[in-house]
C-alpha cells in the first residue's frame, strides 16, 4: 500500500441527516422513471459495469467494495453522458413545445422531426470537461447549436473533445465559478438556454433533469446488488452526483439505504464547509486540484437540499492520494480486474483506503470488516495525456 494513504490528512465532519422528504420531493420517482425510459432507448446504451474489488477489500479490511465504472458510458468516458445530453433534450422539448404551441415528445425531438426549430435554439453551459462533453454530444445528436465555457485550467485535451463534437468552446481566465457566471450572463443577453448541473434562484428544471439522468446509473447499480450496501462514498463538486445517487438509493432501498459519505478535494470543499457551518457556504478556490471535475466552490442549492436530508459524513482528501489510487486500479496489485480511471473517479476510493489506515476515522465512519461499500467511478480516461502522466510517475514503495 502506498505510504501516502497512511500519512494523508483527512478532515471529517459528521452531521445528523435531517431525514426529510427531499429525496422524494426534489427528485421524484417519476423524474427517475422518465429519464430511465428515455436514456435506455438511446442508440449505444448499455449498463456500465459494477466491479467487485474483492482483493482490495481484503487488503483494507472491509467486506466488499463495489465500483461502478462509468468509463464505457456511451463512448464519452463518464457518467456525465447521462445528465447533460438528457437535460439538453428536455430543454429542447420544452422550447419546441412552446414555439409550436403544442406538446411534442422527447422521441419526436430525438428523431429529428423538429430539426429546423431545434437549430434555432442555442444551448450553453460551463464545465470542467465531462458535463460539457455530454452537452456537446447531445446537441450534436439533437441538432442544436452548443456553446461551452471553460476556465483557465481545463486541459487542452478536454477542450478538443468538446470541439470535436461540434461545440464552440470559450476559454476564460478565471475559475469554474467564473465560467458559470459568464455562461449565465451571455445566455441571458442573447436569448440562449443554459443547461447547467447546478441550480440557482429561479433556475431548477435543467439541473433536476441532469440529476434525474444520473439516476440511470444508480438504478443499474441497485439492480445488480442482492442487498443494500452499508456505505456509499460519493464525490462532491457542486453536489449533483452525490444528491442524485443518495436520492436514488433512498428511493430504491428505503430504510435500508446506505450511510452517505461525501468526499471532496481539500482544495475545493464547499460541501464540507457547508456541513460544518450547518448551512450552504461558498469557498474560494486558491489552487486547482488534480481532481478537475470536483473543482467547484459553490454548492448547488437543489443538491444541498437533498444532502442535508441524506448525508451523514463529509470528508476532504489531499491530492497526494489521487495518483496512487489511479495507478492502483490500473495495475490491480490485489488480483482484481484492472480498471482505467480518471482523477475525479477515484475520490471515494482514495478516501475509503485512507480511512481504513486510521482506526479512529474508521470507527467514526462505522467502517469495519463487514462493511459493503459502493463507489461511483465517475469517469474513465477522459484526458489521455493526464492519465499517461499519472501512470508514468514513479511509485514509491
Amino acid at each position: 500500500m502506498h505510504p501516502a494513504f497512511q500519512t494523508a490528512h483527512i478532515d471529517h465532519v459528521a452531521t445528523t441527516p435531517k431525514g426529510g422528504d427531499a429525496a422524494q420531493r426534489v427528485l421524484s420517482s417519476d423524474d427517475f422513471a422518465r429519464s430511465w425510459q428515455e436514456i435506455t432507448s438511446w442508440q449505444g446504451y448499455a449498463p456500465s459495469p459494477l466491479a467487485s474489488l474483492d482483493g482490495l477489500a481484503r487488503e483494507i479490511g472491509v467486506g466488499a467494495i463495489l465500483y461502478k465504472h462509468e468509463g464505457p458510458r456511451f463512448g464519452l468516458g463518464s457518467f456525465k453522458a447521462l445528465g447533460g445530453a438528457y437535460a439538453a433534450l428536455r430543454v429542447l422539448q420544452r422550447q419546441v413545445s412552446e414555439t409550436l404551441g403544442k406538446e411534442v415528445s422527447l422521441a419526436d425531438i430525438r428523431a429529428g422531426h423538429h430539426a429546423e426549430t431545434c437549430a434555432a435554439i442555442t444551448l450553453v453551459s460551463a464545465t470542467d470537461g465531462n458535463h460539457g462533453r455530454s452537452l456537446a454530444w447531445g446537441c450534436q445528436r439533437f441538432g442544436a447549436p452548443c456553446r461551452i465555457y471553460i476556465h483557465a485550467e481545463v486541459s487542452q485535451g478536454r477542450a478538443k473533445a468538446m470541439r470535436d463534437l461540434g461545440a464552440e468552446v470559450i476559454r476564460i481566465d478565471g475559475d469554474y465559478d467564473a465560467s458559470v457566471a459568464l455562461a449565465r450572463d451571455e445566455a441571458e443577453a442573447n436569448g440562449w438556454f443554459v443547461v447547467s448541473d447546478t441550480s440557482w434562484e429561479g433556475y431548477s428544471e435543467p439541473p433536476r433533469d441532469v440529476m434525474a439522468g444520473y439516476g440511470v446509473m444508480t438504478r443499474e447499480a441497485c439492480e445488480s446488488m442482492d442487498q443494500a450496501p452499508t456505505h456509499v462514498f460519493l464525490q462532491g463538486g457542486v453536489g449533483g452526483l452525490a444528491a442524485s445517487v443518495a436520492a436514488g438509493l433512498r428511493q430504491y432501498w428505503g430504510a435500508d439505504a446506505p450511510r452517505v459519505v461525501v468526499v471532496e478535494p481539500e482544495l475545493a470543499a464547499c460541501l464540507y464547509a457547508s456541513a460544518k457551518a450547518g448551512e450552504m457556504r461558498d469557498v474560494q478556490i486558491a489552487e486547482e486540484t488534480i481532481m478537475a471535475g470536483l473543482s467547484c466552490g459553490e454548492p448547488s442549492p437543489m443538491a444541498w437540499e437533498i444532502l442535508e436530508d441524506e448525508a451523514s459524513d463529509y470528508l476532504t482528501i489531499p491530492d497526494s492520494i489521487v495518483a496512487p489510487t489511479v495507478r492502483m486500479l490500473a495495475h490491480a496489485p490485489y488480483g482484481d480486474g484492472a480498471l482505467e480511471a480518471g482523477e475525479s473517479a477515484v475520490a471515494g476510493l482514495a478516501a475509503l483506503i485512507a480511512a481504513r489506515q486510521n482506526a479512529s476515522l474508521s470507527a467514526a465512519l462505522g467502517l469495519d470488516a463487514t462493511s459493503r461499500v459502493l463507489l461511483i467511478g465517475s469517469e474513465g480516461v477522459t484526458d489521455p495525456d493526464i492519465f499517461a502522466q499519472i501512470m508514468a510517475e514513479v511509485e514509491h514503495a
